[in-house]
């Protein structure tokens, strides 16, 4: 990067800058506890001469920090595939129940924003179809942020909500599905071959905020991608052609993705898979009625306070599974 020549290739320089930055998010931290650490050894000895509790009770504070920067730390290493360092899509969708699916789709959307700014992501409502009564039928958020693919990919599936619902007159027990699926974002290098008369393209009047430009005008844009059956929908930009330019980034995405997906599905089919994670399979319970708890069915791991995990606070669910299924 010091050559006079770096800057001659532009796309290469930004290549050489990219993996440069990548291996600085792991170096940076880890030089930052080791420094941290030594200062603490340092100066435990001290503490314990002068007969200093508060200083102690401090020193300790500060290793138990660093341990959990550290078990953070362990659990990034895990995240190695090719696109785990990427930003990306989430997309929620709400299974058969009206409105009680809705809401809890609505619910899981707010989960994941609060998750996202707890690390000091960015997130962007990109698509929503709101729900007859309330809630949404489906939501996609754009979610920027170091490793957020890495993370939130370990939330794709169906999650399972049970609760006395506050829509039924008779306060009965109500079950909810809702599915989440995860796409990375891939870089505009990166070709995927789409043909035109493989696509279906309707455009459609946006809803929900955005100003009145939004609402009236056909500015929302959904793409079906004919062979796959995949579709993409995007209403959050101002201009017809703003969406489809980021509906068509999000299906070559899609598409990037799944052949990613066969490419890993033709080595294990040779090497043999350690575990078996289903598409499309109830990966956790949430139950607030009789009792409260949330549970992954693919770990094991669970939490008894359900409202801090709706509040976003499921990073102990995300380090379980890329524990488990990572192979780190």
């Amino acid at each position: 990067m010091e050559e006079g020549s770096f800057w001659d290739n532009s796309e290469r320089a930004k290549k050489v800058i990219a993996e440069a930055n990548t291996l600085r998010e792991w170096t940076v931290p880890y030089q930052d506890l080791q420094n941290r650490f030594s200062n603490v050894k340092e100066l435990l000895p001290e503490a314990e001469n002068a007969g200093d509790a508060a200083f102690l009770l401090e020193l300790n504070k500060e290793l138990d920090l660093i341990e959990v920067k550290l078990e953070e730390l362990e659990t990034r290493r895990m995240l190695s595939g090719e696109l785990d360092g990427k930003n990306c899509y989430l997309s929620i969708n709400s299974g058969a129940g009206g409105t009680e699916a809705c809401d809890w789709a609505l619910m899981l959307m707010r989960m994941y924003q609060r998750f996202a700014a707890r690390r000091g992501w960015d997130v962007e409502l990109i698509d929503s179809v709101e729900g007859e009564v309330g809630g949404v039928k489906s939501a996609t958020l754009y979610i920027k942020g170091s490793f957020s693919y890495g993370y939130c990919k370990a939330e794709r599936g169906v999650h399972r909500l049970v609760r006395i619902s506050p829509f039924d007159a008779n306060a009965r027990r109500h079950t909810s599905f809702a599915s989440v699926d995860v796409t990375p974002e891939i870089d505009d290098d990166i070709e995927i071959d789409i043909r035109p008369d493989q696509l279906r393209v309707d455009t459609y009047r946006a809803s929900g905020a955005g100003g009145q430009h939004v609402n009236k005008t056909d500015s929302a844009v959904r793409i079906t991608h004919l062979p796959t059956g995949i579709v993409i929908a995007c209403q959050n930009e101002r201009s017809q052609i703003q969406n489809r330019e980021r509906a068509m980034k999000m299906l070559k995405a899609k598409l990037y993705e799944l052949e990613l997906m066969e490419r890993e599905k033709q080595v294990a089919s040779i090497g043999g898979e350690k575990k078996a994670v289903a598409w499309g399979s109830q990966i956790r319970n949430y139950v607030m009625q009789p009792y409260t708890l949330v549970k992954d069915a693919r770990t094991g791991y669970e939490m008894g306070d359900v409202h801090s995990v709706l509040d976003g606070k499921i990073d102990g669910f995300i380090d379980a599974y890329l524990k488990e299924f990572s192979g780190g």
